[in-house]
């Protein structure tokens, strides 16, 4: 039976991750996390309840991985065979008001894990990253794996840092690491400061949503927008289907982007929030560079290459929009 070590399980995409893994497999989980950041018991308690016997296979751990793990904790934590690194602060805005403090943590908990894992063979070792790390992304050109970091922010910067020190560990001491780049998550317990639960909440409330575009409203800013359970498909994809190598002259570090099937603007997306809500959009648009600085209109990602493996996402995205709605209007107190 494998045994994975989830960090960031008590997040909305590690949680979605957790239950995933629970439902298509018969491994164990080790869960870390600090929940001081933005990782809920809450969530964690969600999947419990609808699934009891799910507790037996799931070990929870409380640290902050800003510090390497004790003695103590590295014997509760035990044999590993898998790790998926998903812990890491992401909100933009909140990288943009306090840098240091967002930077910092993002490098030291990937140093803690990679250190980790030095100390600790696994057989795979999955960095969880973003489509932010390249920047925007022109019309017309969807990045690919490798190409040039151009971080705009604090955030992505810290993310493309995450890869590059993955990348010095897989050179150095040949940790079999695989990078994933991914794009904005949906889905339920999302944390409420990001853009849907903001659409559904102000749909909801006939409040006003701002949607940010160019100066002259030309542009409006626009995702790929995928489903944390689409995420968690691919991540559990790459676990069983695909070889993580060690580094050896001339082999690539694994590396995959995990993209959703369609692209639309924030505005497109809003609309799409109403008509399931059945209730008017109120919204503005707003120039984004005054009001965002260091925030990208477009990024998109080229998912050719996992495709080409055979991974398709399972949820489309109406049927994973449908889906948010629904739960986050019948739980307002995620809101």
């Amino acid at each position: 039976m494998k045994r994975v070590l989830l960090t960031g399980g008590g997040g909305f995409i590690g949680a979605h991750t957790l239950a995933h893994i629970m439902h298509n497999t018969d491994w164990q989980l080790v869960i870390i996390d600090s929940f001081r950041h933005k990782g809920k018991t809450d969530r964690i308690s969600e999947m419990f309840q609808a699934h009891p016997d799910w507790r037996e296979r799931c070990e929870i751990i409380t640290h902050d991985l800003i510090a390497p793990f004790s003695e103590q904790t590295i014997r509760k934590i035990d044999r590993i065979d898998y790790i998926i690194n998903m812990a890491s602060e992401s909100h933009v805005d909140r990288s943009i008001t306090d840098p240091r403090t967002f930077i910092e943590n993002n490098i030291h908990l990937v140093l803690t894990m990679l250190e980790y894992a030095r100390a600790h063979p696994v057989t795979k070792f999955i960095q969880i990253s973003t489509d932010e790390v390249y920047g925007p992304a022109d019309i017309g050109h969807n990045h690919k794996e490798g190409e040039p970091h151009k971080p705009s922010n604090p955030y992505s910067a810290s993310k493309a840092a995450q890869e590059n020190i993955c990348y010095a560990y897989w050179r150095t001491y040949g940790i079999p690491i695989c990078v994933t780049n991914t794009m904005n998550i949906i889905g339920e317990m999302q944390d409420s400061e990001k853009y849907l639960p903001q659409v559904i909440k102000n749909v909801y409330i006939n409040g006003l949503q701002k949607i940010h575009a160019n100066a002259d409203g030309s542009k409006i800013g626009s995702r790929y927008y995928l489903h944390a359970r689409n995420q968690a498909d691919a991540l559990l994809f790459l676990l069983n289907h695909v070889y993580f190598p060690s580094y050896n002259s001339g082999i690539e570090m694994a590396h995959y982007n995990v993209v959703g099937e369609q692209e639309l603007d924030n505005l497109q997306i809003a609309q799409k929030v109403a008509k399931i809500i059945g209730k008017p959009l109120r919204y503005e648009l707003v120039d984004f560079h005054s009001s965002r600085p260091g925030h990208d209109l477009r990024y998109a990602l080229d998912g050719s290459k996992l495709a080409d493996l055979g991974w398709k996402p399972p949820l489309s995205l109406d049927d994973s929009l449908e889906k948010t709605v629904k739960w986050t209007i019948a739980h307002p107190d995620w809101l």
